[in-house]
């Protein structure tokens, strides 16, 4: 017996792999940076990637998202060059061992998302929605593979002095709308949306993002929900971030009962339960 079910949704293809919607697919985190806020230095040489990999792998993973720039706060910059030199190698190495597994690259950087493509990546997890690099959606279109669309204002630097909303969910509808239609003006066909948690919203605001965000149905596109142990869960415990999991999984079954079809996670054997469960 089913319990829930995601909104339906137009399918997604990844260069030829036909990705369904059926059930909520997991996206796995894989950040290969040594500054991300809850992982970073893990995972950030080849060896350790790929030993990470495999076991989202055998956890069931649906996608592997692989990040080599971190979006954190303070975190420091790096270059197009030092972002590919990071990504290209896993990606490499993955592709070559499994050569079905879908790979999205989390980037604003169209040079460092080509490379990827051309590399193996399948989908692009653009955080600014093409507000940081303008030849972003150009990229996109020609390259004609799937592009995750997330809601933020300004810089990860700036982002949290740029909150200032007349209603949140109405707001990230609009500016997600207006891409969209930027998006299809250039051929792009295969677009996902996230709402962008964390990213130029107070904790007030995520919250009430994550009530609403089933109005974001209404442009009739697959919906990430991405909020994997971030401030929003651990600050408003007043826990860390290492001790966010049990709240993270109450949050990501709000999203699913809000008809999400994917959730993008830190813990994928337990998000993967959590769809067991419910669908």
């Amino acid at each position: 017996m089913k319990y829930l079910q995601t909104t339906p949704t137009q399918t997604i293809n990844a260069r030829g792999q036909l990705i369904t919607f059926e059930k909520p697919l997991i996206m796995g985190i894989l950040n290969v940076t040594p500054d991300s806020f809850f992982d970073g230095g893990r995972h950030n040489d080849l060896d350790h990637a790929l030993r990470k990999a495999e076991e989202l792998i055998q956890e069931g993973v649906d996608i592997i998202d692989i990040g080599a720039y971190s979006s954190r706060p303070g975190a420091s910059p790096v270059s197009s060059e030092e972002e590919i030199n990071r990504a290209i190698p896993v990606i490499r190495e993955l592709t070559k061992r499994h050569p079905n597994l879908i790979l999205s690259i989390d980037t604003f950087r169209a040079d460092v998302a080509e490379a990827c493509v051309e590399a193996g990546v399948h989908i692009i997890n653009d955080i600014s929605g093409g507000t940081l690099d303008e030849h972003m959606f150009a990229i996109v279109a020609r390259l004609q593979v799937p592009y995750i669309l997330m809601h933020m204002r300004g810089t990860p630097e700036t982002m949290q002095t740029l909150t200032n909303y007349d209603d949140i969910a109405v707001d990230v509808a609009t500016a997600l709308g207006e891409k969209i239609s930027a998006l299809r003006a250039l051929g792009v066909k295969d677009i996902i949306l996230d709402p962008g948690f964390g990213f130029a919203k107070t904790i007030e605001q995520n919250y009430e993002l994550l009530h609403r965000v089933d109005e974001l149905h209404y442009f009739g596109l697959p919906i990430l929900g991405g909020i994997s142990r971030k401030s929003m869960v651990y600050k408003k415990l007043g826990i860390t971030a290492d001790e966010a999991l049990t709240g993270t999984i109450a949050l990501n079954t709000l999203l699913l009962a809000k008809g999400v079809q994917m959730l993008r996670v830190h813990d994928v054997k337990e998000a993967k339960q959590l769809v067991e469960l419910l669908f």
